[in-house]
């Protein structure tokens, strides 16, 4: 086995233990400049993990902007080495290819009703792998969800059941969209604890400002609490349970995304007026 297939086999080593405990990174691939070409550099949030480009101080420079990267949200985005460092060697002709890992979308959705029922097969179906989560095993046959990404649990105890589906958080959106006051509660006490990268509650204003301050007084940190959208989703005008369920995936993606939530048509005209 050559240099270069030992280094191949550590990435691909790396990658699979960061995407089983949920973690982000990046892989850099040197496209033109010196040395090897295809050389690769696996950067993980905070240092490099595994791989090199070929010379440390270009190591370094690539470990530093990953961070940025990561932060932009791109999934892949070619970058010269004079982004980084213009008095780099041969900087102008050094190009990098940066390609994010990240773990498979989840959705984590407690409550099978007609508006759970409704996002479970649309996050399906928009390529999220989905958890429906009930205390009615009823609800949660698998005839009425024969999507092969949509898993079923029934929680004979929701902060148990959320714990399990949740993990570390990474990757993971949960929508809180049961039927009543005290499944929202006992659903969000485990959630919030949970930390995942998106919290929805369903909800009028009223009914969700009363989970959220029974959660203040069970002692959530303001910093969780005010992370909770609440209530859930865009404001489409939605009406049908079908419809709900596509405001809250549009919100959900938007949040992944970066997105806005804004009409394009009025993006595309304020361009043309400035």
């Amino acid at each position: 086995m050559t240099e270069a297939d030992d280094q191949t086999s550590s990435i691909v080593k790396t990658i699979e233990q960061l995407l089983e405990r949920g973690e982000v990174a990046v892989v850099v691939t040197k496209v033109t400049g010196q040395g090897a070409i295809g050389a690769k550099l696996l950067v993980c949030e905070g240092s490099a993990a595994a791989g090199t480009l070929g010379d440390p101080m270009l190591d370094s420079l690539v470990t530093n902007h990953a961070s940025r990267f990561l932060a932009s949200r791109d999934e892949t985005r070619m970058i010269s080495a004079s982004e980084f460092d213009p008095d780099f060697p041969a900087a102008r002709e050094t190009n990098l290819l940066f390609e994010r890992l990240q773990p498979a979308q989840r959705l984590v959705i407690c409550g099978a009703g007609h508006v759970g029922a409704s996002l479970a097969r649309l996050a399906a179906f928009a390529g999220y792998y989905t958890t429906l989560i009930d205390d009615r095993a009823d609800f949660l046959k698998r005839e009425r969800f024969p999507e092969e990404q949509i898993d079923l649990k029934v929680a004979n105890d929701w902060g148990a059941a959320l714990r399990e589906a949740i993990g570390n958080g990474r990757g993971v959106s949960v929508a809180v969209v049961t039927r009543g006051h005290n499944e929202d509660e006992q659903c969000m006490q485990a959630v919030v604890r949970a930390n995942p990268d998106y919290v929805g509650l369903i909800g009028s204003k009223r009914r969700t400002s009363i989970v959220i301050d029974r959660l203040r007084e069970s002692g959530i940190p303001e910093e969780q609490l005010s992370n909770i959208h609440a209530p859930i989703g865009l404001d489409i005008g939605a009406v049908t349970p079908e419809e709900v369920a596509l405001a809250i995936m549009s919100e959900i993606v938007a949040e992944r995304r970066g997105g806005t939530g804004a009409r394009l048509s009025h993006k595309r005209a304020q361009k043309t007026q400035n």
